[in-house]
């Protein structure tokens, strides 16, 4: 790809991280996305991506794909029967995200998408298929099971996705966090963790 093509699309990926973020994936207009980033042709979009869709797609496939190394660095060495320790797995290398505002806009979205994470259903989304984070997934799911039946495994565990996810969105969004990184990222993994481990009710 030409120097100047790959520069475009890299802005409208900058252009709609941030759009989708701060807008919504449904709420972001298009046309506001092609002009942030800097481009007078509205089918900007659709010439890079194929389309609006496949603009949100490759804007959260760079996001898994930032988190990867660390992942399959963590799944070398994870004991498969540590649940804090596969919690701190899943949870570390997405929290990492915070620390740039291009992660902080990925997060603000993967809080608008994770239902679609396809945890109760055993469908994997295409984008996690043969990542480190669908196998850390696995392990989970495996570890959960060993205690619980599975319906309520999967439901915890869809629970603790959903939370995570709503708690990094809101950190990336507020300056008046009472912790700093390194402590909210532990008390994060500690809470969790106590939800996946907590006695059934019934």
């Amino acid at each position: 790809m030409p120097r100047d093509a790959r520069a475009t699309k890299e802005r409208l990926l900058n252009a709609g991280a941030r759009l989708f973020a701060s807008h919504g994936v449904d709420g972001a207009r298009t046309r506001d996305i092609v002009r942030l980033a800097g481009q007078a042709n509205d089918s900007a979009i659709t010439y890079h991506f194929g389309s609006r869709q496949g603009l949100l797609a490759a804007i959260l496939t760079a996001g898994v794909q930032r988190m990867e190394p660390a992942r399959a660095a963590a799944l070398t060495t994870l004991d498969p029967a540590d649940l804090r320790a596969i919690v701190a797995a899943v949870v570390e290398p997405i929290a990492a995200e915070l620390r740039t505002p291009h992660g902080r806009d990925f997060l603000r979205i993967v809080a608008q998408v994770a239902g679609q994470a396809g945890i109760r259903s055993h469908r994997v989304p295409r984008l996690l298929e043969g990542t480190a984070l669908a196998a850390q997934l696995e392990l989970l799911e495996a570890r959960c099971r060993a205690t619980l039946p599975e319906p309520y495994a999967l439901e915890r565990i869809s629970a603790v996705i959903a939370f995570l996810t709503a708690a990094l969105a809101d950190r990336a969004e507020r300056a008046d966090s009472l912790l700093d990184h390194d402590a909210f990222v532990t008390d994060l993994v500690q809470m969790l963790t106590a939800a996946l481990a907590a006695d059934r009710f019934a």
